[in-house]
């Protein structure tokens, strides 16, 4: 893989992969309303299928990377049908194949790992760790637009989400580091800038620092008794979605590299 198309794709498989796994496995079921489900898959699946389309287009079709966006296809695949369960209100379909849906992406990031790294392990360390960071933001920006429209919806579940921010760039630091900082050879269609003396690791960490201190931000904010306060972490995520994205963007450009 390389290319523009390359790093798109690996950060929107990420962003569908962690966004699925933090809708159903944070235990929001039953205290959020569907809508949260729907309104959230949907974006998810967005992510989902626009990562197969870039795969298509960076992936050399060897058997690996046929296996790759197969198995990228498969989870869009779990993702829609889910999405259209919960839409005709057949909720327990709906979760049973949410729940499907998170091994699926994943798999999918398995799958672009043996395609994008000399190192298989280290690389699904690396979509890993970039998974539960895009998730992350993701998902706390759709759950604080949520509370706009359920304003009894406890402050705890967005003080979850922050809490999961905070962890997510913790392993997305350590995971960028790993990168290293020495120069490294990109597509030409990317910037030349981002090869030189390591220039992306270090634009990458940037962007992890600003999202970090974001994500404090967003704790402080939700801190406050006023009803304003989930409105002002809410526009904090906004911003967190910029830098998270900006991070992995420059981060796969020296993964790929």
């Amino acid at each position: 893989m390389d290319g523009p198309a390359a790093v798109i794709s690996l950060v929107l498989a990420e962003t569908a992969a962690g966004g699925t796994a933090l809708l159903w496995l944070t235990r929001l079921w039953g205290r959020v309303k569907r809508g949260y489900f729907i309104l959230t898959e949907a974006v998810i699946l967005g992510c989902a299928l626009l990562a197969v389309l870039a795969a298509s287009g960076a992936v050399r079709l060897g058997e690996e990377g046929r296996t790759a966006i197969l198995l990228a296809s498969v989870a869009a695949g779990v993702l829609g049908v889910s999405l259209v369960a919960m839409v005709l209100r057949a909720d327990a379909a709906g979760r049973a194949l949410g729940f499907l849906a998170v091994p699926a992406t994943l798999a999918s990031l398995v799958g672009f790992a043996r395609v994008a790294g000399p190192s298989v392990g280290v690389s699904v360390l690396q979509l890993m760790a970039g998974a539960a960071f895009m998730g992350a933001v993701t998902d706390g920006l759709l759950l604080g637009h949520w509370y706009l429209t359920d304003r009894r919806l406890p402050r705890e579940h967005i003080q979850r989400y922050a809490t999961l921010l905070i962890a997510a760039v913790g392993l997305e630091a350590v995971a960028v580091l790993l990168l290293g900082f020495g120069p490294t050879e990109t597509s030409p269609e990317i910037n030349p800038f981002l090869s030189i003396a390591g220039l992306s690791t270090w634009l990458a960490l940037g962007m992890v620092a600003c999202t970090a201190l974001i994500a404090f931000l967003i704790r402080s904010a939700l801190r406050s008794p006023r009803t304003r306060a989930v409105q002002a972490a809410t526009g904090f995520f906004y911003l967190a979605v910029i830098t998270a994205f900006t991070a992995e963007m420059a981060a796969k450009v020296r993964f790929l590299g």
